[in-house]
């Protein structure tokens, strides 16, 4: 006869920490990233005791959430971190904002002073008595849902609604309040494991509108040139094959946004390219010939919609998305992936569009107003540097197909955006909802240790001194990390602006030369850092660190007064109020 051993769990008292643990793991959850501390350590000791969710300790608080805001990403699950009380919650607040503005899911849990010393003077209190601020009133304004666990019991249900109000549309952070005492106080651990939560493409959804759905068909039906501007939402939906099919009925072109590039396909020959200020003319081209522009996904943002309002004036605008776009338009909300289907399956199959304008091969990578930088040169002092496009062709030809790579602001963004296709099997991830230097250190762990892929981080000097050393974070947890730093000693999108925008004059944002290869090299022994002197160094190292297992870091010099595609400065690269110089190898400068 078998005998059944019961679960000693069922039946013993724990700490609500520990049920917390255990739900968060019956969710689906692997890994909960974040900075230890006082008011947070009960859960990082459940977590340890209960091994189903992996504990990462990050460097920052920031970075914490970006590995979170990285791990959600990629995974399509909640992403969550935990921080201590005062200032490590404080540090929670830019990266939960990037969230709240991007619709990333993630579930922040802060631990707050024990009940009996709020109002008492206690350390770090933020209870909003005796003077002292409520944590809710800060973390409201960038979270869906935001309350405080006053007792065990309330916890069963505090934690479901979190959880949902994180996936739920407009997705984003949720944020529970978890004072010390109430983290330790005794709870019992349900005898039957808890459901895991449902995948948002199981979740129910609101019917379509019926009217919507109809305006919608007939003004694509009735158009013969259709251009599809793409966004980050096609992702977030898990879109992509609804996507290409409404686009293959269609016959239409398809553009992204920046911060979608990996949603179509960028080597299709219906790939219009990427729209906006750091995009492609080719795109504008599009939209001047075409009868009417589907947005979906996105809102169209500035940044997504710049240099294009003229033509989206004079073009018919209709929208699948479950938000509003920013611009007038014929709009069907709700599910995204139920909105494609609805539409497509009302349209007639038509022929395969033509590139437009007519060209051969991939999109043009190249802005007509500008230089392409496409050799090696040298700044004054003799420094021996990289194109951006050289740089970025490197990377290119040694990114994996199924890589995610993750693109920080400034040049180096707006290069990456504009210059590297997304890999056929990875995300490309930009953060443009707070648009944070420094998010992608975070970012690009936490999605290589949810996923094991080999995730690329592409980033300035001026992000990695922000946040570059959550390299260290890598290197203890041994993430497929390969962290391509394009080092031009400045903050050069500022002194971009400085020169062109503000009459010039000024050097706050231009530094003195640092070797960062050297000195990662020099912090961490065991961490594969090079400085690569040319594009041919910076491939091969790049090509040793996919041939590897663990963190890598590759370093290249680029000029600070290379001017980056990025549609306010073009105007002044042919300008006669500035001088401009241009080296043989087609580097454009301004001085």
């Amino acid at each position: 006869m078998t005998t059944t051993t019961p679960d000693p769990r069922a039946a013993e008292p724990l700490r609500l920490v520990d049920l917390l643990a255990a739900e968060l793991a019956a969710a689906g959850v692997t890994h909960l990233f974040g900075v230890g501390g006082a008011n947070i350590e009960d859960l990082y000791d459940a977590v340890h005791r209960g091994g189903a969710v992996r504990g990462v300790v990050a460097k920052h608080e920031f970075s914490a959430v970006t590995m979170a805001d990285g791990y959600a990403r990629s995974t399509g699950r909640v992403g969550v971190v935990a921080a201590t009380s005062g200032g490590g919650a404080m540090n929670l607040v830019p990266g939960l904002a990037e969230a709240y503005a991007s619709r990333v899911p993630v579930l922040a849990l802060v631990g707050q002073p024990p009940t009996g010393q709020e109002g008492q003077g206690a350390f770090q209190d933020s209870s909003g008595r005796a003077g002292s601020f409520d944590a809710r009133e800060v973390f409201a304004p960038v979270s869906r849902f935001c309350a405080r666990v006053d007792d065990p019991d309330s916890l069963a249900e505090l934690l479901p609604r979190a959880l949902a109000a994180a996936r739920a549309a407009p997705r984003g952070p949720a944020v529970l309040l978890l004072p010390k005492d109430v983290q330790q106080a005794p709870v019992r651990l349900p005898a039957r494991t808890p459901a895991p939560a449902p995948a948002p493409e199981d979740s129910p959804a609101a019917p379509l509108d019926a009217a919507a759905v109809g305006a919608v068909s007939d003004a694509l039906r009735g158009a013969r040139r259709v251009l599809v501007i793409a966004g980050e939402e096609v992702a977030a939906a898990d879109a992509r094959v609804e996507l290409g099919a409404l686009a293959g009925h269609l016959g239409a072109w398809v553009a992204v946004t920046p911060d979608a590039k990996d949603v179509f396909d960028n080597r299709d020959p219906r790939f219009a390219g990427v729209a906006g200020v750091m995009g492609h003319a080719n795109v504008a081209d599009c939209l001047r010939r075409a009868e009417v522009c589907l947005l979906v996904g996105t809102r169209l943002p500035l940044l997504a919609r710049g240099g294009l309002d003229r033509a989206l004036a004079t073009t018919r605008v209709v929208s699948l998305g479950p938000e509003p776009p920013f611009l007038p338009a014929t709009a069907l909300g709700g599910n995204l992936r139920d909105a494609l289907r609805a539409v497509t399956a009302r349209l007639p199959s038509r022929p395969r569009a033509r590139p437009c304008p007519p060209h051969a091969g991939p999109v043009p990578t190249a802005l007509p107003e500008r230089a392409v930088p496409a050799g090696e040169g040298t700044v004054p002092a003799g420094r021996r540097t990289v194109p951006q496009a050289r740089a970025v062709a490197a990377v290119e030809a040694a990114l994996p197909e199924d890589a995610h790579v993750f693109v920080d602001a400034g040049n180096t963004g707006a290069a990456a955006i504009h210059l590297l296709p997304a890999p056929r099997h990875g995300r490309f991830v930009v953060a443009l909802g707070m648009g944070g230097m420094g998010y992608t250190f975070g970012a690009g762990i936490g999605a290589a240790l949810a996923t094991g892929r080999r995730t690329y981080v592409l980033a300035g000097d001026g992000a990695f001194f922000m946040h570059g050393m959550e390299v260290h974070t890598a290197v203890e947890y041994d993430a497929p990390v390969t962290f391509v730093i394009l080092n031009n000693n400045a903050h050069a999108m500022c002194a971009m602006r400085e020169e062109f925008l503000q009459g010039g004059g000024r050097a706050d944002d231009l530094f003195a030369p640092a070797d960062i290869a050297a000195g990662v090299a020099a912090a961490f022994p065991s961490l594969r850092a090079t400085g690569a002197a040319d594009a041919a160094q910076l491939r091969t190292a790049l090509l040793r660190a996919n041939a590897g297992s663990g963190p890598a870091l590759v370093a290249v010099t680029c000029d600070p007064r290379e001017i980056p595609p990025f549609l306010p400065f073009q105007s002044f690269t042919n300008s006669t109020t500035h001088k401009e110089s241009s080296d043989e190898q087609g580097v454009v400068h301004v001085g």
